[in-house]
């Protein structure tokens, strides 16, 4: 396996840095710095979204039929890196990393024509419907009941941990279909409006005090049976090759800007006297650990890479990347909490808002440490839960 760079992609990645250096303005750089979860602010969002859609960039690993750039795994990986090294704010994931691909696989030519589009431009902007009360985890439990009425389906009951539903004016749901038989088997999945009249989206607010989740409470919705994607009690096989993409991605290039702003935080301070914190030896062992931690997680997925630019599947690899990424993640967080002491329990939501001119208590670099812990707990749940990924794994694997 050789992971130097060639000419060529050395080449590509000075045209990356040429254009975040460009079009990344002081605005979208802070946003991206305020950014306390995966999921950043719509109003931040799209304008970066419509940016890189303006120069072909916004959906690096479509294919060019469908409006995405062409690019191989190597230009993916560099891309990410870039844009994580510059500050971009991130994308919303649920349409172009994880929908858009479903819909290329599974969706009619008129599907493909009317939603790819309007992924890409950013003109809608969806939300997943999979958890409910009492089905998280265990999504082939999901009770919300679609029942068949001429040509739509009557939607009743609800979903949970919604992200951005209160945004989003499209929604990618799982609806139970049929009753009896295995669980997975009676499971459809919909394309649906959002304003569709019986739909009310009712706010979670999280930990961190910020409203990104929602519950979403269906009353006699009706959702025609052409917004169906995939075969009717077929939606489990669709739903598992989404989440291929939920789980997939480049992490390192992130955790490794993370550590990064951690070291420069620690050097500027103190430990109560004069010494800076990352003189400290006990504390810079523990950057140390981490930063092989995360060298680790960076050489696994440039072998990743290499397998998937030979045509091959990464098969439990990528299980194995969720399970350790998120984990790396919530270890960064809890080093960005022992570093900022005192002054992580400071709640000061107006004071880290992008934009803000309200003098932070401490020093800035510390506002989001909390909201970032916080909300990076539910890392290792979503996208399947890392006690699931280790499950992958033992079967997989080690043959358990």
């Amino acid at each position: 396996m050789n992971l130097a760079l060639t000419e060529a992609d050395e080449k590509f990645r000075d045209e990356v840095r040429a254009f975040l250096d460009t079009h990344l303005t002081p605005e979208l750089r802070e946003a991206g710095r305020c950014q306390t979860s995966v999921f950043i602010d719509k109003r931040h969002s799209l304008p970066w979204q419509k940016i890189l859609h303006q120069k072909g960039w916004v959906a690096p690993s479509w294919p060019k039929e469908y409006g995405g750039t062409g690019w191989n795994e190597t230009e993916r990986y560099i891309f990410a890196s870039e844009c994580t090294r510059a500050g971009a704010p991130s994308l919303a994931p649920m349409g172009l990393r994880m929908v858009g691909p479903v819909i290329m696989r599974y969706g009619t030519a008129a599907q493909k024509a009317h939603y790819l589009p309007r992924i890409l431009s950013g003109e809608d902007y969806w939300c997943q419907g999979y958890s409910e009360p009492g089905s998280g985890s265990d999504l082939a439990s999901l009770q919300l009941r679609a029942t068949s009425d001429g040509d739509d389906y009557v939607l009743n009951g609800s979903k949970i941990w919604t992200t951005h539903a209160h945004w989003a004016n499209r929604m990618f749901c799982l609806v139970r279909t049929r009753a009896d038989g295995k669980p997975q088997s009676g499971i459809t999945f919909l394309l649906l409006d959002m304003t569709t009249p019986g739909i009310t989206v009712k706010p979670i607010i999280t930990l961190a005090g910020e409203h990104e989740l929602n519950q979403v409470f269906f009353d006699d919705v009706r959702v025609p049976k052409a917004n169906q994607l995939g075969e009717e009690n077929d939606g489990w096989t669709v739903a598992k090759y989404l989440l291929e993409f939920e789980r997939g991605g480049s992490s390192a290039p992130g955790l490794k800007a993370t550590l990064a702003r951690l070291r420069q935080a620690a050097a500027a301070e103190g430990d109560g006297a004069t010494t800076p914190l990352i003189e400290d030896p006990a504390f810079r062992a523990k950057l140390a650990a981490a930063a092989v931690r995360l060298d680790a997680i960076e050489t696994t997925e440039l072998r990743v890479m290499c397998a998937l630019a030979a045509g091959k599947n990464p098969g439990p690899a990528s299980s194995m990347l969720k399970a350790q990424a998120t984990e790396a993640m919530q270890h960064l967080d809890e080093l960005a909490i022992e570093a900022a002491a005192y002054y992580a329990a400071v709640d000061q939501p107006e004071a880290r808002a992008p934009g803000s001119n309200l003098a932070p208590v401490g020093p800035a670099h510390w506002l989001q440490a909390m909201p970032r812990y916080l909300n990076n707990r539910a890392g290792s749940i979503y996208g399947g839960s890392n006690e699931i990924q280790r499950g992958i794994i033992a079967r997989l694997v080690l043959g358990l």
